[in-house]
C-alpha cells in the first residue's frame, strides 16, 4: 500500500450541497455581522467528516474560478439554463476559501476551467506516487476512475458515502470509466444543458458502446444501427462530437500543487480562531 493518500475535494460540490441542505428550510445561519454562513459551516463538516473517515496524508481543495470556461467558448449555451446563485450564497464563495486557508489546506483553481478539470489534472499527476481519493457529489467525475484513483460520492447526511473504484464501475455499467465520456456525449446532460444525440438515452447509448466500443466505431458503422437510430445520429452528428468535448474532464489544465504544502496537519488553534470569528458552533469535535 502506498504511503501517501491524497484527498482531492470538489469544493464547489460540497459548498452547494451544504447550502441547499439547509436553505430549503430558510436556515442560512446568519452571524452577528449579517453574513450567512450555512454553506461554509456544512462544507467544513463534510470535509472534516471525510478526512476523519479516510485518514488522508494530504488534502487539496479545488474550485471553479468564475462561471465562464473553455466549454462556453465551444458551446455558448453550456450551463445557460442555470440561474444566478442565491444572494445568501454569494458572500460564502470567498469566505469558504478563507476557512480552508485557515485550516492550511491549499485552494486550487484555474480561470477558464472547472473544479473537475483541476481535480482531473491533479489526480492524474499524483496517481503514480499516491493513492488518490476524490470527494464529490458529482457523478460526472466517475470518468476519472483509474489505477490508484477512487471516487467518494457523498450521500444524504454526513458521513454516508458511495465509494467507487474502476472495477466496480465496469461491473455495474458494462463499460470502462473512460467510456463514460462517450456515453454522455450520446445521451447529453440536461444539468449542463447540452443535448447529445436527441432521442438517444442512457440505455441505448450503453448498448451501442458495449457492442462497438467507441463513439468513433459507432459512427463508422451507422449502417448496423436501426433506421431510427441512424437517423438520430445523422441529424446530430456535429452535436455529438461537440458534446464529447464538453463531457470530457480536461486533465491538462496546467495546475500544480506541491505536496509538501498539502500535508494534512491542521493548526487547530488557527482554525478555531477563524471559526470563532465566524461564530461557528458544534465543529470542535471534528478536530
Amino acid at each position: 500500500m502506498m504511503e501517501k493518500k491524497i484527498l482531492l475535494v470538489d469544493g464547489m460540490a460540497l459548498l452547494f450541497r451544504a447550502f441547499y441542505s439547509t436553505a430549503m428550510s430558510g436556515y442560512f445561519m446568519v452571524n452577528s455581522k449579517g453574513v450567512p454562513t450555512n454553506a461554509v459551516h456544512g462544507f467544513v463538516r463534510h470535509m472534516m467528516t471525510a478526512a476523519n473517515t479516510f485518514q488522508p496524508s494530504h488534502v487539496i481543495c479545488c474550485w471553479d474560478m468564475g462561471a465562464h470556461t473553455f466549454r462556453n467558448d465551444l458551446y455558448p449555451d453550456y450551463k445557460a439554463n442555470r440561474g444566478a446563485p442565491p444572494e445568501e450564497l454569494v458572500p460564502q464563495f470567498d469566505l469558504v476559501k478563507e476557512v480552508t486557508e485557515s485550516m492550511e489546506i491549499p485552494n486550487i483553481g484555474e480561470v477558464g476551467y472547472e473544479a473537475d478539470d483541476c481535480i482531473g489534472t491533479l489526480a492524474k499527476a499524483y496517481q503514480s506516487e499516491a493513492e488518490v481519493h476524490i470527494l464529490t457529489g458529482d457523478q460526472d467525475i466517475l470518468q476519472l476512475l483509474d489505477e490508484n484513483i477512487k471516487v467518494i460520492l457523498l450521500k444524504k447526511g454526513y458521513g454516508n458515502y458511495d465509494i467507487y473504484h474502476a472495477e466496480r464501475f465496469t461491473e455495474e455499467k458494462g463499460i470502462t470509466p473512460y467510456q463514460m465520456i462517450e456515453l454522455k456525449a450520446m445521451m447529453g446532460d440536461t444539468s449542463d444543458n447540452y443535448p447529445g444525440v436527441r432521442g438517444v438515452g442512457e440505455k441505448t447509448a450503453l448498448k451501442l458502446l458495449q457492442k462497438h466500443g467507441t463513439l468513433e466505431d459507432i459512427l463508422a458503422n451507422l449502417d448496423q444501427l436501426t433506421k431510427a437510430q441512424r437517423a438520430k445520429f445523422e441529424n446530430d452528428l456535429e452535436m455529438v462530437h461537440l458534446s464529447r468535448k464538453l463531457a470530457e474532464i480536461n486533465c491538462e489544465t496546467g495546475v500544480t500543487c506541491d505536496l509538501n504544502e498539502a500535508e494534512f496537519r491542521i493548526n487547530r488553534e488557527r482554525a478555531m480562531e477563524k471559526f470563532q470569528e465566524l461564530e461557528f458552533k458544534r465543529l470542535d469535535s471534528l478536530f
